[in-house]
Order: structure tokens, then sequence, then C-alpha cells
């Protein structure tokens, strides 16, 4: 890896640390769902109406938006809502790691260095003992739909490099057009459009600075790592990102 690439690195995981914060912040005044919508529909709209689309069949555009965005984030969104704590979220998240390595490894046919496994056993172990701390630092719902949010990551980490060489900047603003509408179906759902329109009045009325900071993170963030592993293989960024948990716990 290049020390362009590893400053990149170092950077996405610093930012995406303090994210899981801002995360919780945003879940205080907005219900999971709705955040949710509005976080996708602000990262998608303007930007789409200026960005070519990717080069790519809709079916994989559909996929990623499918997995990475709305999978991860329906479950991940929720499980902060009953009571995941962010520090506790940006670690245990990182499992997309051993998830990435198994997809990969099923999917496109990779292999694993011993070194990067034996990486991966200790901090699985480091995993194992965050979860018998369910009940007590956090709900045992919240662990679960965090791990199993972690497995939609691992599953769109696995898609992206399926794709092959893609304009990444556009594929992240695109695939943005698929979560708002199942977001806002779960939210009128489960929230009720009473709820619904209430919180829209009040977040449209007080623009928070944080969310702002959260959309520009995600979209430099999302760009700089999928560069990164276009490049590489799994193998490095995989096992890199899970040091995005000590900013989460820092911040």
């Amino acid at each position: 890896m290049s020390p362009k690439d590893l400053l990149s690195a170092l950077i996405v995981i610093l930012a995406w640390g303090v994210n899981f914060v801002v995360f919780k912040v945003g879940l205080h005044g907005v219900p999971p769902m709705l955040l949710g919508a509005l976080r996708f529909t602000l990262v998608a709209f303007p930007v789409v109406f200026f960005v070519k689309r990717p080069a790519i069949p809709f079916r994989w555009l559909f996929a990623y938006g499918a997995t990475i965005s709305f999978g991860q984030f329906v479950l991940f969104f929720y499980a902060m809502s009953v009571g995941m704590p962010a520090g506790l979220a940006s670690l245990v998240l990182q499992a997309q790691a051993f998830f990435t390595l198994i997809f990969a490894a099923m999917i496109l046919g990779e292999g694993s260095r011993g070194p990067n496994v034996a990486g991966l056993l200790i901090a699985a172990c480091g995993l194992a003992v965050i979860g018998v701390q369910a009940g007590h630092a956090m709900t045992v719902a919240g662990f679960l739909l965090t791990l199993v949010a972690a497995a939609m990551w691992g599953m769109g980490n696995v898609i992206t490099k399926r794709m092959g060489k893609v304009d990444l900047s556009s594929l992240v603003v695109w695939a943005s057009l698929v979560p708002p509408l199942p977001f806002l179906a779960l939210s009128l759902m489960a929230e009720g459009p009473a709820r619904i329109s209430c919180q829209l009045v009040g977040h449209f009325a007080h623009v928070d600075p944080g969310d702002c900071l959260s959309r520009s993170v995600i979209r430099c963030g999302e760009s700089c790592w999928r560069v990164i592993r276009q490049v590489r293989s799994h193998r490095f960024p995989c096992c890199a990102h899970c040091r995005a948990g000590f900013g989460g716990i820092a911040a």
C-alpha cells in the first residue's frame, strides 16, 4: 500500500469513528427509519442531477444500494435506537471484516494469508468479550442487529469488488437513490404519519450542522475507501478498517 493510500485510510478511520457519535446524536431527535430516509435523500439530492450515472448494470447499482446502504443502515440505526452505544457500535460493526473475507472466499474465490487470519481471530476474541457484556453495557438486540448490519456491509464490500472499475463517487450518489423509499415505507408503518410530519417540520426548521458534517464525511470517506479497495485485495482494507472503532470509542 502506497503512503498516499495509507494516509487516506487513516483519515477515513478517524472520520468514520467520529461519525458514529453524530449518528447517535441524530437518533436523539429523529426516529431511526425516518433518519435513514432523510440521510440518503440528502446524500443523493441535489448531487444526483450533476453526477453521471456509473457505467454498470442496474442490478449491481441496486445490489450495492440494497446491502451497504439500505440493509446495513436499517439494522444499524435500529440497533442504536434500542440501546447500542455509539462507541461499542463502532467496534462491533467492524465485524464486517470477517463477513467480507467469508463472502469474498465464497463468491470471488479469494484466499487469506496466515497473519491476516491470526489478526482476525484475535479481533474475534475481542468481539466475543464485547458480546458477553450484552445486557449490561448494551442490549442483546442492539448487539445482534449490529452484527447483522456488519454482514450487510461485508456483502456490499464484495459487490463493490465484483463490479470492477467504476466511478466510485458516482456509485455512492446514485446508489443512495435506493434506500429512501424503503426507509420511508418502514417509517410510515413503524413510526406513523403524525410523528413523521412533526419531525420533518422540526428538522427543516433547524438545520443541524452535525448532519451536514456527517454527510460530508460519508461522501468523502466512502469514495476514498473504495479507491483503496479497488487497487488492493480485501485483506488489508478490511483489517485496517477495524481500527475505525478506536475513533468511535475516543469520540
